[in-house]
């Protein structure tokens, strides 16, 4: 009978009465590879253990892995009595990693190293992180595109004038009439999770001069953007992320820059697909360089996406610049072809190197967080109902105060517009009068304003005026406080 191998490590087992003189080799080789097993580089054979219920495994050293690397260092305190308890789970139930011990009430610490992020990862996109998931997540304001205090989802014609168009977001043309803007222009299906988003459509084939400049830009206030710290040493890293379609396909352009105009970071973007919403996600190096107005209530960092830009303020993709640069190098041209479409929603800014989910806010935070820049009274896109409604006091024969107590405190001292008075009117017990204008009475505040209204007829002494806009046309007065 012929020498036999134990089954996992293949130890030589001696046939008994045979093997002569060869003993002792045998099992000096055996015991070689029992002790390789314990070699200090943990390079012996491979074994499996089993540890029994009630047995401990001390683990004094590193867990490396197959090249030899790192994979898990553990660290021992001499009093420990609590620790982590890891649970599998059968199907349908999610495993778990549990702080117990003997502690009645345990936290549990995730502790990164020096800048790094902590982030969570759900359905294959991350969730959280942490540097950016608490407090105002999202600089941008009004990124989802639900909030259209002036124009009610009507089209807006973009101007040299740089004209707001869906709350917070502003139009920028070198030239009129060659695209317009419209909350869900086309009417076509936002992409999941969204009801809307800003249009955009060129209204004619436009070629670029030099210093041509076409884009719809948002200013974030100082002192939203304060703890990035840009324009310091200690300048963060912020993502941005958003969902974009186009009718054109290509490298799409757009920009990072300070209020001063003295610093830009341009960025680009692919869109492979035409007419198919399509999310990115761009990481930015916080600047260590130039005026950031930092904890201010001027302009702090302004996002920029280009609908075509000239070469005087295009640069490099990826890097900061001391000039103005609003786009990179070679970008699409909206405007360059008559009838473009470029549609976007889900616009988000958020400090740290990772795009986490969108910050969703309820609707009446994010119409709040726009009346701090604009706000509008009476009656805009609602032809046939009661708009707002005021109290006001007899000044003489055709003039009426009107006090305005903001619905949220204004950025700072806001300047007034009439929009229009069709359909105005005062009311009394006795009578209704047809208002012929609105204008300022005296300088307001970033609270309170005082509105003078005129009045077609006059009131008796002593009425007591309600203002309505009786309910047939638009009419509407503005307050605007906007960067």
């Amino acid at each position: 009978m012929a020498d036999t191998t134990t089954t996992n490590l293949l130890l030589t087992k001696p046939e008994v009465g045979a093997s002569t003189d060869t003993w002792g080799t045998k099992i000096n080789t055996d015991l070689d590879s029992i002790d390789a097993i314990f070699a200090a580089a943990g390079t012996g054979t491979s074994v499996g253990l089993n540890i029994g219920s009630g047995k401990n495994l001390k683990l004094v050293g590193d867990v490396i892995d197959t090249n030899g690397n790192e994979l898990l260092k553990v660290s021992a305190t001499a009093s420990a009595v609590n620790e982590v308890t890891l649970a599998n789970a059968a199907t349908g139930v999610a495993p778990t990693l549990t702080a117990s011990g003997g502690d009645t009430n345990i936290g549990f610490k995730l502790v990164s190293k020096g800048t790094g992020e902590i982030t969570a990862k759900v359905n294959g996109s991350d969730v959280f992180n942490a540097s950016s998931s608490f407090g105002f997540k999202n600089r941008i304001i009004n990124g989802a595109m639900v909030i259209d205090q002036r124009n009610a989802g009507a089209s807006v014609t973009a101007t040299t004038a740089n004209l707001y168009t869906l709350d917070r977001w502003q139009s920028v043309a070198s030239v009129t009439s060659k695209f317009t803007v419209q909350q869900n222009a086309g009417s076509v299906t936002p992409p999941a999770g969204f009801t809307n988003y800003l249009g955009c459509t060129s209204s004619a084939a436009t070629s670029l001069g030099a210093t041509d400049n076409y884009q719809i830009a948002q200013t974030i206030e100082g002192f939203n953007s304060a703890d990035l710290a840009w324009g310091t040493a200690n300048a963060q890293t912020v993502t941005l992320s958003f969902w974009v379609r186009s009718s054109l396909t290509g490298t799409f352009g757009g920009a990072i820059t300070n209020y001063s105009l003295n610093r830009g970071y341009p960025f680009t973007f692919a869109i492979s697909s035409a007419n198919t919403w399509e999310q990115k996600s761009i990481t930015i190096t916080g600047d260590t360089s130039g005026s950031w107005n930092n904890g201010t209530n001027s302009g702090g960092i302004v996002l920029r996406f280009s609908l075509g830009t000239g070469t005087t303020y295009s640069g490099t993709a990826g890097a900061w610049a001391g000039s103005q640069l609003f786009s990179a190098t070679g970008a699409t041209s909206v405007v360059g072809t008559n009838g473009a479409t470029f549609y976007i929603t889900g616009v988000q800014l958020e400090k740290g190197s990772t795009a986490t989910s969108f910050d969703y806010r309820p609707y009446g935070t994010e119409l709040a967080l726009c009346q701090r820049y604009y706000q509008v009274y009476g009656s805009v896109g609602s032809t046939g109902t009661n708009g707002d409604v005021f109290i006001g006091t007899y000044r003489n024969s055709s003039t009426l105060f009107v006090p305005v107590q903001y619905e949220v405190p204004m950025r700072t001292t806001p300047s007034f517009t009439q929009i229009s008075v069709s359909g105005a009117q005062w009311s009394s017990q006795t009578q209704d009068v047809t208002i012929t204008g609105f204008s300022l009475s005296n300088t307001p505040t970033p609270r309170t304003a005082f509105v003078q209204a005129t009045s077609s007829a006059a009131f008796s002494a002593g009425n007591g005026l309600v203002y309505t806009n009786g309910g047939t046309t638009t009419n509407a007065f503005s307050f605007s406080a906007e960067l």
